[in-house]
């Protein structure tokens, strides 16, 4: 099976297709704002990767979710309640790390089917 790479950078790719299955970078929101506006920035980033994968989010198998802080879990799953599509809810994770930064608060990971 080929590897396809999708918005190569120097680091890392954005996107990496194996088979039938696309593994996404980490992906944090814009610095600056709380947590609810960063989930939505990732998410629709999400959207959009998934897009030119040539998936969407119903193929999600399993979402890893980074917070800077666990007390900010509610907040980032009524961002995440609203976007995921019930009946394809993945399997999920969360926990605390330090981020990247001290200006993300939130960094989602996705893998998904074709």
């Amino acid at each position: 099976m080929s590897i396809r790479r999708i918005d190569v950078g120097p680091r890392m790719s954005q996107i990496v297709i194996h088979g039938n299955t696309v593994y996404l970078a980490g992906q944090v929101g814009k610095p600056g704002g709380n947590v609810a506006s960063q989930t939505r920035d990732i998410l629709k980033t999400i959207d959009e990767l998934l897009a030119k994968a040539g998936t969407d989010k119903t193929q999600i198998v399993q979402a890893i979710i980074w917070l800077a802080d666990m007390s900010t879990f509610a907040e980032m799953n009524s961002e995440w309640d609203k976007w995921v599509p019930q009946g394809h809810t993945p399997a999920r994770a969360t926990g605390e790390a330090k981020l990247a930064g001290p200006e993300y608060l939130v960094e989602i990971i996705v893998t998904a089917a074709l």
